[in-house]
């Protein structure tokens, strides 16, 4: 399964925003085979913030343990985050395989 955030807009910077993000894409990873891989393309978004990050991913890396990957981006924007993200984690992101 494929989650593309520009689902949510390309400007993706809120908590809130974040957090309903999360709660609108739940009931379709749940309709996943529990073995599926779940991974998240970043391609479109323009803006990406580390509070809408953390409400999106942080459920969704506890929930989904061992299934959720990130596609790699170009984006400055997404790069920073992710970086933030990790620090605050104490982890590294788990991250697609390259094609």
């Amino acid at each position: 399964m494929i989650i593309y955030l520009k689902k949510f807009g390309t400007t993706l910077t809120s908590r809130q925003i974040g957090k309903e993000a999360f709660a609108a894409i739940l009931p379709v990873i749940k309709t996943a085979e529990a073995h599926e891989r779940i991974e998240i393309d970043f391609d479109g978004v323009v803006t990406f913030s580390p509070s809408w990050g953390d409400e999106f991913f942080r459920p969704l890396f506890e929930q989904f343990a061992g299934r959720v990957f990130l596609k790699a981006s170009n984006n400055a924007s997404v790069k920073a985050t992710l970086a933030m993200l990790e620090k605050v984690y104490g982890k590294p992101l788990p991250q697609s395989p390259a094609k």
